[in-house]
């Protein structure tokens, strides 16, 4: 049994929480992640930034009653790469590859 690589870009527990709320939601506003990670907005803003750089997330940033909000979606691509995340994962949980 062979371990598999890890994303690295999913290994941080910031960027995967924020993972983890899109795939359960699919778009969330920055403040909900923010609330839900309880993260710092500047942390935050800079972790959703790599995230959309490597095409794991799409950022739409519009106004709703005059106030800036910033909505975060997952892609096709992001998606994938959680499922990959998550079977990497399982391979150290489960060395021995018995279910």
């Amino acid at each position: 049994m062979e371990f598999k690589e890890l994303d690295p870009l999913l290994h941080s527990q910031l960027r995967l929480a924020v993972m983890s709320l899109l795939i359960s939601v699919k778009e969330s506003e920055f403040t909900f992640l923010k609330e839900k990670t309880n993260a710092s907005a500047g942390n935050l803003s800079v972790q959703i930034n790599k995230l959309k750089e490597a095409g794991y997330i799409d950022v739409t940033k519009q106004f709703s009653n005059n106030y800036p909000q910033t909505l975060c979606r997952i892609t096709k691509k992001g998606i994938e790469a959680f499922e990959n995340y998550v079977r990497a994962l399982q391979s150290y949980m489960n060395p021995s590859g018995n279910s």
